[in-house]
C-alpha cells in the first residue's frame, strides 16, 4: 500500500484491514491461501494479495483488464502466484472447481451483473467449507446524499424512488444495494454474514486539497474512516457496503 494517493488509502484501507484479519485467519499454519476475484480487473487487489504470499485467480470478461494484469503482476514480480482466466461472475464454476478456495473476492460485481443472485450463488459453490467472501457494493442511501451535494436533484430522485437504486439509462450502475437487501442475498446463498463495515464515508466528501500532500491530514482522515467502518449509524451514508460472509 505504500505510495499510494491519500484518498486512495482511505478509500481501501478499511477493505484492507478486513482483507488482512481474514487472511490471518485463513492462512493458520499454512501460509497462503487459494483466492479467487471475481471481476477483479487489472488486479488492484489480485497483486498486492500475491505480493503477501497467496495465490490468486482472477476472473473478469474483459481481456484487456487481464492483459493490465498480467503487466501489473510481472511489474510486481508476482506472475507465479497470479493467474487471469476470461470469465465472469456468474460462470465461475465454469473455470474455478467447486469448494477449491479459501477465500472469494467480489468487489463491485453485483451492482453491474444481469443476477446478483446467480453471481452469489457461484461466489458460495467456490468457496470451501470455512471459506470466507469478501462482498463489496455500491450504497444506495449514499448516492443519493452523493447526487444532492453535487447539485444533481433530479437525478437524485430518480435515484430515490428506483427500487433498484439506479437513476436510469446513463447511470453506469444496474443496481445499488442496502445492508439488509445485500445480507439478506448472502443468507439466501447458504452464505452467513460475519462482519458489515462502511466504506469510503468521508473519503469521498473530503476536499482533495486538503489532504493531498498533507500526512498529517491523510493520517486524520484514515482514522475516522476506522472509526465511523463498524458505527451502524454511518453505515447508511458510506459510499461502499462492505460484507465478509464465511460458508459454514
Amino acid at each position: 500500500m505504500a505510495g499510494t494517493r491519500p484518498r486512495t488509502s482511505a478509500r481501501t484501507a478499511v477493505v484492507w484491514e478486513v482483507l488482512r484479519d481474514a487472511l490471518d485467519e485463513l492462512a493458520g499454519s499454512r501460509g497462503a491461501v487459494t483466492i479467487v476475484d471475481a471481476g477483479g480487473g487489472s488486479g488492484g487487489f489480485a497483486v498486492p494479495l500475491a505480493e503477501l504470499g497467496h495465490q490468486v485467480l482472477v476472473v473478469d470478461p474483459s481481456p484487456d483488464s487481464l492483459a493490465a494484469l498480467e503487466r501489473r503482476a510481472a511489474e510486481a514480480g508476482t506472475e507465479a502466484r497470479v493467474r487471469a482466466i476470461q470469465g465472469d461472475a456468474a460462470g465461475l464454476l465454469d473455470v474455478v472447481e467447486a469448494g477449491s478456495a479459501d477465500l472469494v473476492l467480489c468487489h463491485s460485481v453485483l451492482e453491474v451483473v444481469d443476477d446478483p443472485g446467480e453471481a452469489l450463488s457461484a461466489v458460495a459453490a467456490v468457496l470451501r467449507p470455512g471459506g470466507l467472501a469478501s462482498i463489496l457494493v455500491a450504497n444506495r442511501v449514499a448516492a443519493v446524499l452523493a447526487r444532492v451535494a453535487a447539485g444533481r436533484l433530479a437525478e437524485a430522485r430518480r435515484l430515490l424512488d428506483d427500487p433498484a437504486g439506479t437513476s436510469g439509462d446513463t447511470d453506469p450502475l444496474v443496481r445499488r444495494f442496502g445492508l439488509d437487501e445485500l445480507s439478506a442475498a448472502v443468507v439466501g446463498v447458504g452464505l452467513e454474514p460475519r462482519l458489515a463495515h462502511g466504506v469510503r464515508v468521508f473519503a469521498d466528501v473530503v476536499p482533495p486539497a486538503l489532504v493531498d500532500g498533507d500526512a498529517e491530514a491523510e493520517r486524520e482522515l484514515l482514522a475516522l474512516e476506522h472509526a465511523a467502518a463498524r458505527r451502524p449509524d454511518y453505515l447508511s451514508v458510506a459510499t461502499q457496503l462492505h460484507l465478509l460472509a464465511a460458508r459454514p
